[in-house]
């Protein structure tokens, strides 16, 4: 009796050049080194050696890559959001955070229907597991499905999308959602939209709202998903370990969605 194979899904993006994936400055750069590029680095460790008695007179491949934390598909950890959280206890950072919150059953929720801008509120959430006929359970990972994924590649991707607000956040952690995730920027809406509403009503509490939830229950937050419309709405397992970092505020990670 043959097992049933597993299917994986690629929910991350690639870090590359020249593709907008963060606002200007903020973005990755990737210098690539060829194996024609690179016999000096390998003829250093090897007195005498010369590059044509190499097979094919070829060293190796590389890349030099300048990188954020927050570049690419990353996991945020309660650190970035604030220095303290669950009401004031110090935040986790990256290399603290909890392993078993990183390999859990995924739900996904589909809000592409919503306006660039638009702040996702508490009943918008339930509205949604409703819809797809879903009960939360605790330290699923709950990723959201906004109109960026479609925009990933286009001068339009770090404005695009719906953000969550505070509510809805807080209605995901008070039922034990540990990590939580967004093909968009940022799991906030994009800061264009929320920086007219604040010109309009001077409240400082609706700038990066989704975020600072983390300050009454940590938690974390995949950022800069990709290809969510590829998943139904639950039904397999994310993977999303991130890269150690001591003392960071983010980790990148290969997110992946496992079908059995």
């Amino acid at each position: 009796m043959v097992a049933n194979a597993r299917r994986f899904v690629d929910i991350s993006m690639p870090l590359e050049n020249d593709v907008i994936s963060d606002p200007v400055g903020f973005g990755p750069k990737i210098e690539y080194y060829s194996h024609e590029d690179t016999f000096p680095q390998i003829g250093a460790f090897f007195d005498g050696l010369a590059k044509d008695d190499l097979p094919d007179g070829e060293a190796w491949a590389l890349e030099k890559v300048e990188l954020i934390t927050h570049n690419g598909t990353h996991l945020d950890a309660p650190y970035h959001f604030h220095s303290t959280m669950n009401k004031g206890e110090r935040a986790l950072t990256i290399d603290q955070v909890p392993l078993d919150w990183c390999f859990r059953p995924g739900v996904k929720l589909d809000f592409r229907h919503f306006e660039d801008g638009y702040v996702v509120q508490a009943n918008d959430v339930e509205k949604e597991l409703q819809r797809i006929e879903y009960e939360l359970q605790p330290l699923d990972i709950v990723v959201v499905n906004t109109a960026a994924g479609g925009a990933y590649g286009s001068d339009r991707y770090v404005e695009t999308g719906c953000g969550m607000g505070y509510d809805a956040t807080m209605y995901l952690l008070e039922r034990g959602i540990r990590v939580t995730g967004t093909d968009a920027w940022s799991w906030d809406a994009p800061f264009v939209y929320t920086a007219e509403r604040y010109s309009e009503s001077g409240d400082p509490s609706i700038i990066w709202e989704g975020h600072k939830a983390g300050r009454d229950i940590g938690y974390c937050h995949l950022e800069k998903l990709h290809n969510l419309e590829a998943l139904p709405d639950h039904g397999f397992l994310i993977s999303c370990f991130p890269v150690k970092i001591k003392g960071a505020s983010a980790g990148w990670t290969r997110a992946v969605a496992i079908f059995d």
